[in-house]
């Protein structure tokens, strides 16, 4: 394959010469650009693009930390984050980690080592002060609220959100509502963050035998289902997904509870269930925006309860 070294030596002149030609940059003499040019078409010469872009200082691409690509959580945030990226005519590089600290390490590992020019953290279990020790090697966006850590982040109202939903059941006096989590509370802000909107509208923690935790997609939420089909008296359900919701539809055995998924999905269309939009599109665009912006760039995006 033919290198820019080639068509120096062809050409009788250095590197940098044609490295000039390829970059229609000045200082070059009419002849030599003319023969230079000419050799590069003969030849079917490409310009090593990446190699380009590094001597620049850049890469081009982004890194997208995602637990699981699978997901339809971060399918509308990635989904958000590649539109923006098209305009920028960046390339995204997405990390699924499956909330391993390991590969996680090695996502900021790589931004430190210039892979990509900036790192957008969609979930982690790696600890906030952790990341913040990344940021002398590039910027970094978080989904999600970074309190007082100066890491910028995409928010979006997840406790305004589930307040209202539970003052909505608490004005329609229903007092046995279920809830359906991602994870564990012990590891995940979002799951503290439901229960403790919980807390505050009914004032006392919901009962462990009302909380499925560790539910992720349509087949988790069919398991879920089956447990709140076991539980004496349920009224309502608030899941952490559409999908979820509609898994759980299948196998609930009271056709009388009503249910409330997350992120205005098809399924909540299809099956006419009320759903909370966290606009999640609009939230990787604005992660994507963040990386290029000065550090601690906080933007926060307003959520929709859509009643059905």
């Amino acid at each position: 394959m033919t290198t820019i070294r080639d068509i120096a030596r062809l050409a009788g002149c250095s590197v940098t010469t044609v490295s000039r030609v390829l970059n229609n940059h000045p200082y070059v003499a009419d002849e030599k650009r003319k023969q230079i040019l000419s050799l590069i078409k003969e030849l079917d010469y490409f310009p090593n693009a990446r190699a380009r872009e590094l001597s620049r200082g850049l890469s081009k691409t982004i890194g997208v930390m995602i637990p699981h690509a699978n997901v339809p959580y971060y399918e509308k945030i990635i989904s958000g984050i590649l539109k923006a990226a098209f305009k920028a005519e960046y390339k995204i590089t997405l990390l699924p980690t499956d909330y391993d600290l390991e590969k996680e390490k090695d996502c900021l590992e790589q931004l430190a080592a210039k892979a990509f020019d900036g790192l957008i953290i969609t979930s982690k279990l790696t600890p906030l002060e952790t990341i913040q020790s990344y940021l002398k090697y590039g910027p970094i966006v978080c989904c999600e609220d970074t309190g007082t850590y100066p890491i910028s982040c995409v928010s979006f109202g997840r406790m305004e959100s589930y307040q209202e939903v539970f003052r909505y059941f608490k004005q329609k006096g229903t007092s046995a509502v279920g809830i359906v989590i991602g994870r564990n509370p012990s590891i995940s802000p979002s799951s503290r963050v439901v229960l403790a909107a919980y807390q505050q509208v009914f004032g006392q923690p919901p009962a462990s035998e009302m909380v499925y935790t560790n539910c992720q997609s349509y087949t988790d939420g069919l398991n879920a289902g089956l447990f709140f089909s076991k539980t004496k008296k349920i009224d309502a359900i608030l899941t952490n997904s559409d999908e979820v919701a509609a898994g759980i539809l299948q196998t609930l055995n009271n056709p009388i509870v009503e249910i409330i998924g997350e992120e205005n999905l098809l399924a909540s269309k299809l099956l006419n269930i009320s759903t909370i939009d966290h606009h999640l599109d609009r939230c990787g665009e604005a992660a994507f925006q963040l990386v290029f912006k000065e550090n601690n760039s906080r933007l926060s995006i307003p959520y929709t309860f859509i009643q059905r």
